[in-house]
């Protein structure tokens, strides 16, 4: 086991699946001589050579057109989109050509490419730095989508997405690169070095796709979430002294339903937080399954605490945020219900 940030995790998973496989290769925006702008890919090129991790021009949708040619030919691309805010010229690629191509070729081909982006706010990165696209990508049959909220799952993850025959968005959040976030702006930032999900595994492991984790055990409410929405939500029951149960999702799709469901109808309440707007947010795919399959254990309806239906704003980024105070609201308010 080796102690290391989000960041340390990725590039640990990138290094893995190249000497594992010579057919993944690495490639985006600055990822290779520069080592990517939050230098997830630092050191990859030096030691694999520019043909397996380069840079490419600024053009989103020639990355991932690009990577979708290779993977069809038999390569496995591991691409950067430097941040999901970027990602929309590329969006017709990603949804006629990646996730369309096993079922348009009656699985003649398969599109097994990995698309890291970080999304996500809290770091006053304004409206093209902050965005949290995810919805826009579960709503694509053939695509899986994943969003990892610690180190040790991260690497897991990505190797599983790297090794994976199908195309795969990895999104990042991109303020838990160097330690968890509880949404406590006013804090002393807390290192990955003094978290227990810090410790990563040496070497090759992966985690599979479509298996939620419980961070927190509990018996008043269900509260699911994903990326740093979870330390958020384990602040907020801390602070209201409701017995939550936090369920990581990790992955949207493939979704872990029954996990969802088994936690739901343990606890008769949900919660659901994702910091993305409300309005067609992955929440409320969340809220639809939960009154679908657990119609009768509910004792309060759903409650969805979110970013608001507004540009993300960087002079009020955390009135936008969903921070502890308004998670911990909804968690009173299905109490009180």
């Amino acid at each position: 086991m080796s102690r290391m940030t989000m960041i340390e995790a990725i590039r640990s998973a990138m290094d893995v699946a190249m000497g594992r496989d010579d057919n993944v290769v690495v490639f985006g925006e600055d990822v290779g001589y520069f080592g990517g702008v939050f230098r997830c890919t630092q050191g990859l090129q030096q030691k694999y050579g520019s043909s397996r991790c380069f840079d490419t021009p600024i053009s989103e949708l020639g990355i991932v057109g690009a990577a979708i040619g290779m993977a069809a030919y038999g390569l496995r691309p591991c691409v950067e989109v430097q941040f999901a805010d970027y990602v929309y010229p590329a969006y017709d690629q990603i949804v006629s050509e990646a996730a369309r191509l096993r079922y348009r070729s009656n699985g003649e081909f398969t599109c097994p490419i990995v698309i890291r982006m970080p999304t996500g706010g809290g770091i006053f990165g304004g409206q093209t730095h902050s965005q949290s696209p995810e919805a826009l990508f579960t709503h694509v049959s053939g695509l899986k989508v994943v969003v990892p909220s610690n180190p040790r799952d991260a690497k897991g993850l990505l190797i599983a997405a790297i090794e994976d025959p199908d195309p795969v968005i990895f999104l990042e959040p991109k303020r838990l690169y160097n330690g968890p976030f509880d949404g406590h702006h006013e804090r002393p930032v807390t290192p990955w070095s003094r978290h227990s999900l810090g410790e990563v595994p040496d070497g090759h492991y992966a985690t599979p796709l479509g298996q939620a984790e419980i961070r927190r055990h509990g018996s008043d409410a269900t509260i699911l979430a994903y990326g740093t929405m979870v330390y958020v939500a384990e602040a907020a029951a801390e602070e209201t002294g409701i017995d939550a149960e936090i369920i990581d999702l990790r992955t949207l799709l493939p979704l872990d339903l029954d996990a969802i469901v088994a936690s739901v109808s343990r606890t008769g309440r949900c919660v659901i937080v994702h910091e993305a707007t409300l309005t067609s947010g992955f929440g409320a795919e969340l809220a639809a399954l939960v009154q679908q399959h657990c119609f009768y254990q509910l004792e309060a309806p759903i409650a969805r605490v979110t970013g608001w239906d507004t540009p993300y704003p960087h002079a009020q980024e955390w009135d936008y945020f969903p921070g502890p105070a308004r998670v911990g609201q909804a968690l009173r308010d299905v109490m009180e219900a």
